[in-house]
């Protein structure tokens, strides 16, 4: 799940190097959290949310085939 993550926003943003991803997981979920620099912020998150709102739907339909819950934080570096 996290190099499907890191495949999607490395291909967002201009600075692929400040991308890292930390993946936490427990019995029923899995927290990501996802350290872009600062210019590459808004490319992630789109206008109004609409992109990190894409990327949750997409990741959380792999979650669904392992029965978990999924958190992605979106964190500037």
């Amino acid at each position: 799940m996290k190099e499907i993550l890191e495949t999607i926003i490395k291909n967002l943003v201009n600075d692929e190097e400040s991308v890292t991803i930390t993946e936490e997981i427990s019995e029923k979920s899995i927290e990501l959290k996802v350290k872009v620099s600062k210019d590459d912020m808004g490319k992630v998150i789109g206008k109004q949310g609409k992109t990190a709102n894409a990327i949750r739907t997409i990741i959380k339909s792999f979650a669904g085939k392992e029965n978990k819950k999924i958190n992605i934080e979106f964190v500037e570096e």
